[in-house]
């Protein structure tokens, strides 16, 4: 069975807002490896203009091996089944992208 961890890229099937139906999009995984089958997943766009607080755009999307586009870091973390999981595709570069995604999350948290 596939397991999944920070800070990996996958796709997964998001519902739009009133569930009639789906878009396959790019998540990064924000949870460490666990037994558990559900996933912490924060949403990636390309759409880079208007960012919240905490939003980013990734200075490394090219190199994280998946991205075609400039992308940013949504805000909001999701919990999915990972049966959702479409496919592994990349991962976030350990340096200032995961960095700056840990502490886009601490904030959004509250949490020192």
């Amino acid at each position: 069975m596939p397991s999944y961890s920070k800070p990996e890229i996958v796709l997964v099937g998001y519902p739009f807002s009133d569930l009639t139906n789906a878009k396959i999009r790019p998540a990064v995984v924000v949870n460490a490896a666990h037994q558990s089958q559900d996933l912490f997943v924060v949403a990636l766009t390309s759409k880079t203009s208007g960012l919240l607080a905490g939003e980013f755009v990734l200075a490394e999307w090219k190199a994280a091996g998946c991205l075609n586009v400039e992308t940013a870091v949504k805000r909001g973390i999701y919990t999915i089944k990972e049966t959702l999981v479409k496919k592994r595709v990349g991962k976030l570069l350990e340096d200032a992208d995961a960095e700056q995604l840990e502490k886009s999350l601490r904030d959004w948290l509250d949490l020192p």
